[in-house]
């Protein structure tokens, strides 16, 4: 892992842009329900600017659009993804044949099903502990085995595939029948479950999310906590985030590490990804854990420290 302070050690920005003669294109691409909603968007394309790279905002199911005549497609904010799985892993698919990806097709399909958490586990990464219910099962009794190795007075009912919070319940112990039903509606829909323990410092303090740029730290941020005991899922496209810079500590960092190691251990990303978001949880004084690792579409909070953009459109540049 790279810290972004090596970033002095680079040429301009400028001037590897100017090196290259000719502008290149880079799609970022979007939703039509997230239309002014990413608010990462501005800045990254005023840095690709600079980087005299020519960004283009637009919608990834949009037919009209000629993925071939960009030079790379970088996913951002195609949050609606989680209801039309199949369409968008298709679409993945097509585009990644008619330009670069990023990130790129396999790993994107990969870190859409939170089964990977599964995967880091093995792999040595301390996760938030979890549990499966599958199709097919009964959640019922999948909910009370889950309870009886786990002391949490709360827990946390979400879809293995969902972003943004979409789908996802805390309920108390003793609502246990209630977070059965809640699993039973999503399996219902052909949606795996997945149980975790709701780790209750979040409430004072929040999830810590680190944010890397081909495997240099960026910046980190503090996000507050985003559900509330027994209320209902979000009916929009994410739930309201309040966000805050954190800077983390040493334990958090060799954390995030460890994660792309695995990633490249297991296969999965050779090479490090070319943005990188995980979301860290501490309960007490334990070690923190791994609550997601985003891959995909994630919010980069660019705004939230000075350069990311910046940092993020060099690592592009590099790409072209």
């Amino acid at each position: 892992m790279r810290l972004n302070g090596d970033d002095n050690e680079r040429p301009s920005l400028q001037a590897e842009a100017s090196g290259r003669g000719a502008t290149a294109k880079v799609a970022l691409v979007g939703a039509r329900a997230a239309r002014g909603l990413d608010e990462d968007m501005a800045p990254l394309a005023s840095a690709l600017r600079e980087c005299r790279i020519e960004p283009h905002v637009v919608e990834w199911d949009d037919a009209a659009v000629r993925w071939a005549q960009f030079d790379l497609a970088l996913l951002r904010s195609t949050w609606d993804y989680t209801e039309r799985l199949g369409e968008f892993r298709a679409w993945l698919g097509s585009v990644s044949s008619q330009t670069r990806l990023h990130n790129p097709h396999a790993l994107v399909v990969w870190n859409t099903d939170k089964h990977y958490l599964r995967e880091l586990a093995a792999l040595g990464v301390p996760t938030v502990p979890g549990e499966f219910i599958e199709p097919g099962e009964d959640p019922a009794a999948a909910i009370e085995a889950f309870l009886g190795r786990q002391s949490c007075a709360e827990l946390v009912v979400k879809p293995a595939v969902g972003a943004g919070s979409r789908g996802a319940r805390r309920l108390s112990r003793s609502r246990a029948a209630e977070a059965a039903a809640h699993a039973r509606g999503l399996l219902a829909a052909g949606r795996s479950v997945l149980v975790q323990p709701y780790l209750a410092d979040v409430d004072r303090d929040g999830e810590t999310a680190l944010v890397y740029f081909a495997g240099c730290f960026s910046h980190a941020v503090r996000k507050g906590p985003l559900l509330r005991p027994g209320e209902d899922p979000t009916r929009a496209l994410f739930a309201p985030e309040h966000i805050t810079p954190r800077t983390p500590d040493e334990q958090q960092l060799r954390i995030g590490a460890a994660v792309l190691d695995a990633l490249a251990a297991a296969g999965r990303s050779p090479r490090a990804p070319l943005y990188a978001r995980v979301d860290l949880l501490r309960e007490g004084r334990e070690t923190p854990r791994v609550l997601e690792l985003e891959l995909a579409e994630p919010s980069l909070f660019l705004g939230f420290a000075e350069g990311a953009a910046a940092r993020l459109a060099r690592e592009i540049a590099r790409l072209l």
